[in-house]
């Protein structure tokens, strides 16, 4: 997995692109995180347009960003949520525990 990131007004964007299974993708988004909470950024968007894959692991990464995020007053939020994802965040249940937006605009917005 790659990660990059980006800035849309206080909001910031986490892009991660190829598969999300563990391992060193746990420690590089978990480190991204905590570097957003020690600069004070606590509004986070997940962009998973570029997604094509992700296990059940990759799903416990990004519990652990939610919850990550909220122990430190902030809020993880997912966009652009593919069609495998969506259904195994709906078989998990998890659909009920994350915010998901079709666009990152949406996303951005419900912020505020």
């Amino acid at each position: 997995m790659k990660l990059s990131s980006t800035e849309m007004g206080d909001v910031m964007i986490l892009e991660p692109k190829g598969k999300i299974m563990g391992g060193p993708d746990a420690t590089l988004l978990h480190d991204q995180l905590h570097d957003f909470i020690d600069r004070g950024k606590k509004k986070v968007v997940i962009d998973l347009a570029k997604v094509d894959w992700m296990n059940s692991t990759g799903l416990g990464i990004l519990i652990s960003g939610l919850t990550t995020l909220r122990n430190n007053g902030g809020e993880l939020k997912l966009a652009n949520v593919t069609e495998k994802i969506q259904s195994l965040l709906t078989i998990t249940k998890l659909i009920t525990v994350f915010e998901c937006f079709d666009s990152l605009d949406e996303a951005v917005a419900s912020f505020k």
